[in-house]
């Protein structure tokens, strides 16, 4: 509580200065009533004995959006912030002339006025009251006004906080519908200094369930069959009211059938009969089941659902690896896209929609896993019988380009299936072909059968086994020990790369290029450039070709030849680099 300040009266007055600023002339009569108007102000002023942190009664004087004025009879009017007048639909609760109790915080604020608070005068007056209800336990009745930070705020008389996890037992997303409700609260806490209440509501819903909780925990049995009402539903299943007691029913526990929302079979108040499934005592959590009071028509699915028999039914999903299809209520199908089609694995799957019909020939029923595995390419004839007999091994076929991809391209020959040259076999010489560069959509080619795989559906052809491998016969043509000349096509920090053929090079290794030490390959040669250079070394398997260029200033390139018939080499030495 602040000290009290009294104002002391003077004996005598002179007309104010402020009165004198008026342009016009005071007589004698109106000097001396305004010196006596100015002398009860102030004798009143002095009488009230104005203290800060006591409540005194006002009077609104004006309002505006911000400031709502009032006279306390001081000697200047007090400001009182308009929010806290303020219903919970943004109206003013107050208008000119109401006479009201105010909390004085402050004699003079920084514009000269008196600092007045509304929300305090009423805490202060209603203080006895909700102390007195916090201490019994006793429950207080209020009005939620507005939403706020962190919570809802309500009227019990004063305002009083009521934070967003006190709402309700469970969480709650939507305050919003609370405002203008009256409910009864518990006030939790208070701070009479600061003025300061918290209530919980979620105190008052604990307690009545704790009643209606412990009459159904002493019945419940897992296996019996009850009533609930559906209370709250979520993405993963729904929240059964069994009287005092929530249990979970879980989606995968509502149907035998499909459940793509739980808000799909049921809403929020719907009365159900459901099995208890399984009830911890010790958590008191209680699951339950609906699909379980019905029959599980599993139990005679491998008696309706023979393997090699046709079935239709309506297609629930589509995925990326199927479709699933209902064929009754609580049992499915999956139709995988290796099951689609002879030809098409993974494309077909696009050509089906939910809700669809469709027929397909059972080829596995798992009672165990619920799980019905399903084809429809078994309603065709199977292509790949006369693939196998049409297309042998080496033979030559022309085709047109279809679909270019990253590892090759397919290319139609006139089958249901297309072939695939892969990148791999598109030359002997090239180790990066860029396909889509060199070849378009569109675009006759020839290749040679290298692949008919029935059993994984695998139709290959080559075009570089049209030729003959060059690496076949390298060592005839470019023998160790032998000079040829070559362009120098690119320079690496480890040496030189020279294409000897077309699409056939070799490596300079950077100690090769000259007798004298080399710290660059730049420093000596560049791309383009024309050199001669021995071959030391050939690997065939890895088509790798190690050359010299010093051996050939020096003279020593027989002995290379020579050297080439031991067992160790430079291409050994040389078997790290990337050629």
């Amino acid at each position: 509580m602040a000290t009290t300040k009294t104002t002391t009266t003077p004996k005598s007055f002179d007309v104010p200065t402020w009165i004198k600023g008026f342009d016009f002339v005071m007589g004698e009569e109106t000097e001396t009533q305004v010196k006596n108007e100015f002398s009860e102000m102030m004798n009143s002023a002095a009488a009230k004995n104005f203290a800060e942190g006591e409540v005194f009664m006002g009077k609104v004087v004006n309002m505006n959006d911000e400031f709502v004025t009032v006279d306390i009879g001081y000697k200047q009017e007090g400001l009182v912030l308009a929010r806290e007048f303020r219903n919970y639909d943004g109206s003013l609760k107050v208008k000119v002339g109401d006479e009201i109790q105010v909390y004085l915080e402050k004699l003079e604020s920084a514009m000269g006025n008196l600092v007045l608070s509304k929300d305090k005068a009423e805490i202060l007056k209603a203080w006895d009251k909700i102390s007195e209800a916090c201490e019994k336990g006793e429950p207080v009745e209020g009005t939620v006004i507005a939403k706020v930070k962190g919570g809802l705020s309500v009227d019990i008389g004063v305002k009083a906080f009521l934070p967003g996890s006190q709402i309700d037992i469970r969480p709650v997303k939507n305050l919003d519908k609370y405002i203008g409700k009256t409910m009864e609260f518990k006030v939790i806490k208070f701070n009479k200094k600061r003025g300061n209440i918290v209530l919980s509501r979620r105190a008052i819903l604990a307690e009545e369930r704790g009643r209606m909780r412990d009459d159904t925990l002493t019945q419940i049995q897992e296996g019996m069959i009850v009533k609930g009402i559906v209370k709250n539903i979520t993405d993963y299943g729904a929240f059964i009211d069994l009287g005092g007691v929530d249990g979970l029913l879980h989606i995968t526990d509502m149907s035998w059938g499909r459940v793509k929302h739980p808000s799909n079979l049921l809403n929020v108040g719907d009365e159900v009969d459901v099995k208890i499934l399984k009830y911890d005592a010790s958590k008191e959590r209680v699951s339950l089941g609906l699909k379980q009071v019905q029959a599980n028509p599993w139990e005679s699915a491998k008696d309706k659902y023979m393997p090699g028999s046709k079935v239709s039914g309506e297609i629930v999903s589509v995925k990326d690896y199927g479709i699933f299809v209902e064929l009754n209520d609580g049992i499915e199908g999956l139709i995988h896209v290796s099951e689609m089609s002879w030809t098409n694995k993974k494309a077909t799957n696009k050509n089906y929609n939910v809700g669809d019909k469709v027929e397909a020939v059972v080829l596995e029923v798992d009672v165990e896993n619920k799980r019905i595995s399903l084809g429809l390419k078994q309603l065709q004839p199977n292509p790949w019988d006369d693939m196998v007999a049409k297309y042998p091994l080496g033979k030559s076929v022309e085709g047109t380009i279809k679909a270019i991809v990253d590892f090759g391209m397919f290319v139609d020959v006139g089958e249901e299936v297309d072939a695939l040259i892969h990148v791999s076999d598109i030359s002997w010489t090239k180790k990066n072909v860029n396909v889509a560069e060199e070849f378009k959509a569109g675009q006759k080619v020839k290749g040679v059968v290298l692949t008919v795989d029935k059993e994984n559906q695998k139709f290959c052809l080559g075009l570089k086994q049209l030729e003959e491998d060059p690496w076949k016969k390298i060592e005839e043509r470019m023998p160790v020990g032998s000079i040829i000349e070559g362009e120098i096509v690119r320079l690496t920090d480890f040496g030189v790369f020279v294409e000897l053929e077309t699409g056939i090079e070799g490596l300079v290794h950077i100690s090769e290029i000259s007798e004298e030490r080399v710290e660059k390959p730049a420093d000596k040669v560049a791309k383009g450039d024309k050199v001669k250079s021995v071959v030391i070394s050939i690997d065939k398997a890895a088509k790798k070709i190690a050359l010299s260029m010093k051996a050939v200033t020096s003279g020593d390139y027989k002995n290379y030849a020579q050297d080439s018939l031991k067992p160790s080499t430079l291409a050994d030495k040389l078997k790290g680099f990337k050629v």
